[in-house]
């Protein structure tokens, strides 16, 4: 499955089921978000690909395994929480945003909030592991969200992502506080560009 990462609606979290290394999560989402969707069916979640696995009206179902707890920030949500959701993309679906897994590459912390009369801009502090596929005018995705890549600094470890009011409007990131953990995943290709050049280098 992949997705745009152009979300459709932010949706609250009805309920959260919490065990050892697994949780069952509830959202509440719109009777237009909900209709034709059937069990099975891929959703993202704040730009991770999860599984419906029952459905009662407009509430949808999730579990969340030990692994999608430890990569993502999925770990952290409480009830309430708002959340970005995004159905997978279907053929011939425009792709507004850029292709995205849902698979979560790491995840990232709000490091400083910019406020201007035109502008909100989110500085995000990442890992040496993660920084190396992140570009200037590049692309990521925040929580589902697909953005592209303003500053980099690659001494710190340090991106900016410039936010217009329409993502504003439709996502979370409006309501985002230094120190939150954000999911990132990075560019397939640019992933891939990266590692076949890393690798080459290392055979020479």
């Amino acid at each position: 499955m992949v997705f745009t990462g152009i979300i459709q609606e932010k949706a609250q979290v009805s309920s959260i089921e919490k065990s050892q290394d697994f949780s069952s999560i509830r959202i509440e989402a719109s009777s237009d978000f909900v209709k034709g969707i059937k069990i099975g069916a891929s959703v993202s979640i704040d730009g991770v690909c999860l599984t419906v696995t029952s459905i009662k009206e407009n509430i949808l179902a999730f579990d969340i395994i030990i692994e999608t707890l430890r990569v993502t920030n999925l770990s952290n949500l409480e009830e309430s929480d708002l959340v970005n959701l995004e159905r997978a993309a279907r053929f011939g679906d425009e792709i507004g945003g850029h292709i995205i897994s849902g698979h979560v590459s790491g995840i990232v912390k709000i490091s400083k909030i910019e406020k201007t009369t035109n502008n909100h801009i989110l500085s995000f502090e990442t890992s040496d592991d993660l920084i190396k596929y992140i570009f200037p005018k590049g692309y990521v995705s925040l929580n589902g969200i697909s953005l592209t890549i303003g500053e980099v600094n690659k001494i710190e470890n340090i991106f900016t992502v410039y936010l217009i009011p329409e993502t504003l409007r439709i996502t979370t990131m409006l309501d985002k506080k230094i120190g939150d953990m954000i999911n990132l995943e990075v560019e397939t290709q640019t992933k891939n560009t990266v590692d076949l050049i890393t690798e080459m280098q290392v055979i020479k």
